[in-house]
């Protein structure tokens, strides 16, 4: 009884609505509208239209602002809207696993229904500082060049940073295949329509789909819903996080997401600031991004969010802010890719700042001698190339110099295989020892 009277106390007697009175690209005004931001309203049709949903994203005078999730056609001058006092929510349950979805939830992948085992709020604050608890495991990924230089632990956040072509989804499908997580999630934001298959049945693989939960906003669709898609994939790993288990998310890309975001502040009468971008998105990447990381119990959510470099200049405004919003970035190189190696990840210019946290000594000084030598060899790369370089001049060039294709093999990894970390420390620890004999 006490239930059904809180309901009927906080139950809606009257309907709250107004009329459409402008619409601007993908933007709606309502006049009369008695509405608050985040809520969704629902837009009856004009003459031989159809009604849609939409969201109030701010206010402008006594006219509320209103962006739909779907096209505007249909929706006629005058046309109803009713506040319906719901706000965005996600579908969560195990049943989810295994599914390719939209950001409302509904299968994609023509398996049938999904019988959701509940809903969440996407919009939540994550766990306070003080209350998470502490990074120390290792997180595998069965990728050679990132277990053995760049080691990621559980609970880390960190981004995939690359120019267009340079090979990031193969690299999501690699880690998504062999990653020692409990789920994965990921989410596919701005995608070409044709790549999220493409991704689904080569790159993550039956095997990798079976623990997997992918939600999809291509960028044919509404801003606002790709937007939502990046919450909803990130709530969905909330939930199996405050479960106990260790969750996976990947995200390609967070710069769609943030130019959606830019796309809904500029319609909104938000300022451009550096590159077109408003304010909101340099506030939105860290609300999003914290909401990862360790929890308060023994549950993790471990994120690698790829970047779209524009123009292959790690220092736009955008990518600047993400590398210093998440733990460590991963650098492809559009150079390392044309000469044939994969995955092109530039060790050099990438780092894991929680690597020293969760990696012996040893394991540290292997990898800061091969690292040596690499970057040794890249100083003097022009004069090797050139044909001005002369032997037995600097005896750890002339190592560095013999062992370049041995390192190359060791960075290089098909894109099918995965490898345990233990055999990757052992295949870096006689890399090492290799170059020692040759001095």
């Amino acid at each position: 009884m006490h239930k059904l009277a809180a309901a009927i106390r906080h139950a809606e007697l009257a309907e709250r609505g107004g009329r459409v009175t402008q619409a601007r690209g993908q933007f709606l005004e309502a006049e009369g509208l008695a509405s608050y931001v985040g809520e969704i309203c629902e837009i009856g049709p004009g003459k031989g239209g159809r009604g849609i949903e939409a969201e109030v994203v701010g206010f402008t005078g006594t006219r509320a602002l209103l962006m739909p999730y779907r096209t505007l056609a249909g929706i006629a001058m005058g046309s109803p809207v009713v506040a319906t006092g719901r706000t965005f929510k996600a579908p969560v349950g195990a049943t989810m696993v295994g599914r390719v979805i939209d950001a409302f939830g509904q299968p994609l992948d023509g398996k049938g229904p999904i019988r959701h085992e509940g809903w969440r709020d996407c919009e939540t604050r994550p766990p306070a500082a003080m209350q998470r608890s502490r990074i120390t495991e290792v997180l595998e990924t069965g990728v050679k060049v990132i277990d053995g230089l760049l080691t990621l632990a559980k609970g880390q956040r960190v981004g995939l940073f690359a120019g267009s072509g340079v090979g990031k989804s193969t690299l999501l499908g690699m880690v998504a295949q062999g990653i020692r997580a409990d789920v994965n999630v990921i989410a596919l934001i701005g995608e070409r329509g044709r790549e999220v298959r493409e991704f689904v049945e080569d790159q993550l693989g039956p095997q990798g789909l079976q623990r997997s939960v992918v939600v999809v906003a291509t960028a044919d669709e509404p801003a606002l819903l790709r937007v939502k898609a990046a919450y909803v994939a990130t709530t969905i790993a909330e939930h199996f996080r405050d479960q106990g288990q260790a969750v996976m998310l990947t995200m390609d890309s967070l710069t769609r997401f943030a130019m959606a975001r830019r796309e809904i502040g500029l319609a909104a009468g938000e300022p451009p600031t550096a590159r077109g971008y408003t304010p909101s998105v340099f506030s939105e990447i860290p609300q999003l991004c914290e909401r990862c990381g360790p929890g308060v119990g023994t549950g993790s959510i471990s994120a690698i969010y790829t970047v779209l470099v524009e123009g292959d200049d790690l220092n736009e405004p955008v990518t600047d802010a993400i590398r210093a919003t998440l733990d460590g970035h991963i650098v492809l190189s559009r150079e390392i890719a044309s000469s044939g190696q994969y995955p092109a990840v530039d060790v050099l210019k990438s780092i894991s700042r929680l690597s020293s946290t969760v990696t012996t000594a040893e394991e540290q000084k292997l990898v800061r001698s091969l690292l040596a030598a690499l970057a040794l060899y890249e100083r003097n790369r022009a004069l090797i190339e050139v044909g001005a370089y002369k032997p037995q001049i600097n005896p750890r060039l002339d190592v560095a110099v013999h062992a370049m294709p041995r390192i190359q093999a060791f960075l290089a990894q098909s894109t099918s295989t995965s490898q345990p970390r233990a055999e990757t420390l052992r295949q870096l620890k006689a890399l090492v020892q290799g170059l020692g004999s040759e001095t």
